[in-house]
């Protein structure tokens, strides 16, 4: 048995989980930063607007959490909890694939949800009283990155 069929199944359902939870907690990074420079702008006009802008701010960073449910959810399945891990290499794969929509639904819909975070920022600091619709705006952007981790949760029940 060649290295690789010992532990390609292994290497690739670790890989699969990484990338899930690394992918999305970079998407988290860069959606956090963009949103936070828009509020770093209205914060130094308008301290008063902080409660807001955090809360604008901290939406893109939910891909992160959610990946890292999906790294964590897949390490149990696998059985590295467990200490009893004996995957093939396509059992291997098919873990690596059902992180995949987790991976890159949460890398871009947090960066696209950063910037609607930012220009809901922008509308907090001209129409304050209207910044709730910035709000529901990001949160359609948030349905998307759900819809990634319930497909990479349903995916990895069902192996």
């Amino acid at each position: 048995m060649s290295f690789f069929e010992s532990f390609g199944g292994l290497a690739l359902a670790l890989l699969g989980s990484g990338l899930a939870v690394g992918l999305s907690c970079v998407g988290s990074a860069k959606g956090t930063g963009i949103a936070g420079e828009a509020g770093t702008g209205l914060l130094s006009e308008d301290p008063s607007k902080s409660g807001k802008v955090m809360v604008l701010q901290l939406l893109p960073g939910t891909q992160g959490l959610y990946g890292l449910v999906v790294w964590f959810f897949c390490l149990i399945r696998i059985g590295m909890m467990s200490g009893n891990v004996d995957l093939t290499v396509q059992e291997g794969l098919q873990y690596f694939v059902a992180c995949m929509p987790m991976a890159l639904g949460g890398l871009l819909s947090a960066i696209a949800q950063g910037r609607v975070a930012a220009g809901s920022i922008n509308i907090l600091a001209k129409k304050p009283d209207d910044w709730s619709k910035g709000l529901i705006l990001c949160g359609i952007v948030e349905f998307y990155a759900i819809l990634s981790l319930l497909a990479s949760m349903l995916m990895l029940l069902w192996l």
